[in-house]
């Protein structure tokens, strides 16, 4: 059960939880299809320390990513999270679409429904941001994140922070 007071933390996968690359790490060719099985070995790129840093934040976390709920399959576990709810988002027809928004924006505005929340991916732009100011009546922090990194500890203190202002 969530409280409609709770902020929301809307996590992707891919390039955001799961690394593309980094230091060290060649880029990943696979496609995106490819990533949601359990025996992928890029699978080890997921830093599992993470579920816990997410647990304690204080918000209601949500899948927002192409995987589904293959992400509580999948990566909830190698986290430590229990099965987490998943955003009802659009059919994947690519990263942006004609109206130069990432394929997730309009849906996460209108599952927040107004209350404050933040939006953990790897594909951000101009465009999401003026719609989310425009549309979404509550706070709201968009947070890109490097896909050849992935979360980090710094980013984590930039969320702990934001959610910390909200409640105030």
């Amino acid at each position: 059960m969530t409280d409609a007071s709770r902020p929301i933390l809307f996590l992707d996968v891919d390039g955001t939880l799961l690394p593309f690359g980094g230091p060290g790490m060649p880029i990943v060719p696979d496609a995106p299809e490819v990533w949601p099985a359990s025996s992928n070995p890029h699978l080890a790129r997921v830093d599992r320390t993470l579920g816990p840093l997410l647990s304690g934040l204080g918000c209601d976390l949500v899948w927002a990513t192409a995987w589904m709920d293959d992400a509580n399959e999948v990566i909830a576990p190698l986290l430590g999270l229990p099965s987490l709810p998943v955003a009802n988002l659009p059919a994947y027809a690519g990263d942006i679409g004609h109206d130069r928004l990432q394929w997730k924006t309009k849906a996460l505005v209108r599952i927040a429904d107004g209350r404050p929340f933040v939006w953990v991916d790897d594909v951000i732009g101009h465009a999401d941001r003026w719609f989310v100011e425009l549309e979404h009546a509550g706070a709201a922090l968009l947070h890109k994140v490097d896909s050849d990194i992935g979360v980090t500890a710094a980013d984590l203190a930039v969320i702990t922070a934001w959610l910390r202002d909200v409640e105030r």
